[in-house]
């Protein structure tokens, strides 16, 4: 029930046994707190907990590692420590999933350093880190460009024969492509490929980006028709890093064909899209072309962001069309749309 988060149904029934003097036990409590977690109503479980225990119900792993979870999920770390200290002070072990919830937190915070104490301290603790644990360092290690200490973390991982998942190869060759390590990350996915992991388009789109970024487009051009080959469909992302790689590179005319074809195959184009085709315009002096973009951006019903706007008013600044830039600029704040700050730069 509180998985299809009928929550407050839920909370009924709960509210209808305790009127009946019927006793919910810790796994009555547990659905419940669970179901407050998933429709983040953090504050109802947090309460629900605190009644639990004045009933003497006592929380078991699984209660805790709910709290940690949604406390890390939310990035409020320090919360969810004081949840894992209270879980040691009542004497309930933390398992995997505990300290995974906890590593997860302080990736999301990019406080590595504190996650790599506690991806330590579970070892030392007894609890050996899955695939799981590891996935989440490598791919908070990356995030925060920290490649080396990611690649430390996969071979390690294969020393102790666990077999990363596609997670852990994504996150890695995201991080190796990001870093311009390129033929490393295609060798990850060559290795993916033997060992019977097929990558899927959320490998392929970090790539192709780094391939787009290091200005090698026509290799990106090629994988995106290997990636294809294989059956597996592009999405919105494959296209909108491949048409910025060629309005990077010049091409232009290149990119709009791209554009267009996906307009007429009825793709719904999103504003990171647009504004990347707009930049395109702007880089080459298009303003013509850019504004009427951004006209069929709204007919299209997409909302320019922003971003959107700041890269057209800029470009005009810098090219000196100064009256163009202010007049569009009364009329965004006329509209009162968007709320930004934008110089003359």
């Amino acid at each position: 029930m509180c998985k299809d988060k009928l929550v407050d149904d839920a909370f009924d029934l709960y509210s209808e046994m305790v009127a009946k003097r019927i006793s919910p036990d810790v796994f009555t409590y547990n659905a419940l707190i669970n179901g407050f977690c998933i429709v983040d109503q953090l504050k109802e479980a947090i309460d629900l907990f605190n009644k639990m225990v004045l009933e003497n119900i006592n929380p078991n792993v699984y209660t805790f590692n709910i709290l940690v979870d949604a406390f890390c999920k939310e990035g409020k770390v320090k919360e969810a420590n004081n949840v894992f200290a209270m879980m040691m002070r009542k004497g309930v072990k933390p398992d995997v999933v505990t300290y995974s919830s906890l590593l997860d937190g302080y990736c999301l915070v990019k406080e590595m350093n504190k996650a790599n104490g506690i991806f330590n301290t579970m070892a030392q603790s007894g609890v050996t880190p899955n695939v799981l644990s590891y996935s989440i360092m490598i791919n908070g290690f990356c995030k925060v460009k920290m490649v080396d200490e990611a690649l430390i973390l996969f071979k390690e991982m294969r020393c102790k024969n666990i077999i990363p998942n596609v997670v852990a190869y994504s996150s890695l060759i995201d991080g190796l492509g990001k870093s311009g390590r390129i033929s490393h990350a295609l060798k990850l996915v060559d290795e993916m490929h033997d060992r019977g992991i097929p990558p899927n388009i959320v490998t392929y789109n970090s790539i192709l980006d780094a391939l787009c970024k290091n200005h090698h487009v026509e290799k990106a051009i090629a994988l995106l028709t290997k990636v294809k080959d294989e059956g597996i469909q592009p999405n919105m992302y494959t296209y909108t890093i491949l048409i910025h790689g060629l309005c990077k590179v010049g091409r232009l005319e290149d990119a709009q064909k791209v554009f267009e074809d996906l307009l007429v195959k009825g793709y719904n184009l999103n504003v990171y899209t647009y504004t990347v085709m707009i930049h395109g315009f702007c880089n080459k002096g298009l303003f013509d072309e850019a504004l009427t973009m951004l006209s069929k951006m709204k007919d299209n019903s997409c909302i320019p962001n922003a971003a959107t706007y700041e890269i057209i008013i800029r470009s005009l600044f810098n090219k000196g069309e100064n009256d163009k830039a202010e007049k569009l600029l009364r009329e965004i704040v006329a509209s009162g749309t968007v709320r930004f700050k934008v110089g003359k730069n």
